[in-house]
């Protein structure tokens, strides 16, 4: 669909009852309200309002920014913002034949930009990118679990900001990594997730059993880094819904606190092509092409800044754990998997590209496209180059990722790259609201310190 009328056309033709305009929260949700087809005329030509304070929350729906006092936050007295439809997002949902989807750029009531809006924040990144004559390519791997419900915690105590975590069982017992035996298990809901994607318009290149209990992995085709934001926020959304009509539960979290559960990561498959669509990554010998040595320099000198964006989470940095497939130093290395970086290259090869591992499945998709974008751009600018691969992705001698979500924030707001590319609005933003879970995070009283002090002190 790419006009207002093929839209309300279909609308009618399908017997479509029911449209979710939604746009995308700093966390990668779909958050806005479902209209009804008598209203979707009205909405597509001058929006719909939601209430501004979507872009100020945090996961666990409060509110992170002063709205109620004072001058100097965004969003005073919690007022609207508008959604303004996008025609070519437009996609019927399979799951549920009366309903569509269709995503809103969101904006102030008088047509101002919102800086902070997830798509123009990578908007302005490929903008940038395109200012220098290129254009980026991103793919994705996105690896996560889908338990079986067993108590969905419903019950009135259950239900506190954030809800009490429902109990779950596994679907798989893991442990048996590609196997056509562990697949066949659970083909019929794997199944049910790959068609939904297909039907929607997502370019599923395979579906795969990962090693954990119950862990799974999609990989889609590359494409223009907005297109595949959007499809990403779609695919959460999708497996969420499909598997809970099924009584499962799809979980996207980095590391389920469950005996055995293994670390889900969200791998950027990157490269830039010129006005020609040449690939500049493709190599005509050994090693990587002056463009992406620069560019993989970019990434390795912002890695801790950009890890507020591609591990957002308090529990993200559980992932950093040495010969677990993920890093937990900077480094890049060739066709490495423990690497943060790991260089798909070869002589002539159209496909040749770098693997960003860092990123895990917690991702907003836009602000880690973003990251990526701008900190692989300054070392473009800069001419960087990258260090020596690494031959051993957990050495020692290589610097540390961030061990905390206060560490990563820490980096981010010390970063006057990020700062400058993102804009001054957009950084404090994004250090209010990460901090404010921060701080929450730290009050909370643990079970390991009450089981540590309770008794003994």
């Amino acid at each position: 669909m790419t006009t207002a009328d093929e839209i309300i056309a279909k609308v009618e033709a399908d017997g479509i009852e029911t449209i979710r305009v939604v746009f995308t929260d700093p966390h990668g949700i779909l958050r806005g309200k479902t209209i009804t087809a008598t209203a979707l005329p009205g909405a597509l030509a001058s929006g719909i309002r939601v209430p501004s304070t979507l872009l100020l929350k945090d996961l666990s729906h409060r509110t992170a920014f002063p709205v109620w006092h004072g001058d100097t936050a965004p969003m005073q007295g919690a007022a609207d913002v508008i959604l303004h439809l996008d025609a070519e997002s437009f996609r019927r949902l399979p799951w549920s034949p009366h309903s569509a989807l269709i995503h809103g750029d969101v904006t102030a009531m008088d047509g101002a930009p919102i800086p902070f809006a997830s798509r123009a924040i990578l908007a302005k990144a490929e903008a940038d990118l395109a200012q220098a004559g290129l254009t980026a390519t991103m793919g994705l791997e996105v690896e996560f679990q889908i338990y079986r419900v067993t108590d969905p915690a419903l019950g009135a105590a259950e239900c506190t900001m954030p809800g009490a975590p429902p109990q779950v069982e596994n679907t798989t017992q893991g442990y048996q990594y590609l196997t056509a035996t562990r697949y066949a298990e659970v083909e019929p809901m794997l199944d049910r997730i790959r068609c939904g994607a297909e039907e929607m318009g997502m370019d599923v290149r395979s579906v795969e059993v990962e090693m954990g209990p119950s862990q799974f992995e999609f990989t889609f085709a590359p494409g223009r880094p907005s297109d595949i934001a959007e499809m990403a926020v779609n695919f959460r959304m999708l497996a969420r819904e499909l598997s809970a009509r099924h009584g499962l539960l799809a979980s996207f979290m980095p590391k389920p606190a469950l005996p055995n559960a293994a670390a889900n990561g969200w791998h950027i498959h990157q490269s830039l092509c010129d006005g020609t669509g040449r690939n500049l990554f493709t190599p005509d010998g050994p090693g990587l092409t002056q463009t992406a040595a620069h560019w993989t320099a970019g990434l390795l000198t912002h890695a801790s800044a950009c890890c507020l964006l591609t591990n957002p989470t308090v529990n993200s940095y559980k992932r950093f754990v040495p010969h677990q497939l993920a890093p937990n130093r900077i480094g890049w290395g060739v066709d490495n998997r423990g690497a943060m970086i790991r260089a798909i290259t070869g002589r002539g090869d159209p496909a040749s590209r770098i693997e960003n591992r860092l990123p895990d499945s917690a991702v907003n998709p836009y602000l880690a496209f973003a990251a990526q974008l701008h900190a692989g751009l300054a070392g473009l600018r800069e001419a960087a180059a990258p260090p020596a691969p690494l031959s051993d992705p957990y050495d020692a001698s290589a610097p540390p990722l961030p061990a905390s979500l206060g560490d990563a924030i820490d980096a981010f707001a010390a970063s006057g790259t990020l700062r400058a590319a993102l804009t001054a609005d957009v950084a404090d933003w994004l250090v209010t609201l990460k901090r404010h879970e921060w701080n929450r995070y730290l009050s909370h009283i643990s079970d390991w310190e009450q089981a540590e002090y309770f008794s003994i002190l």
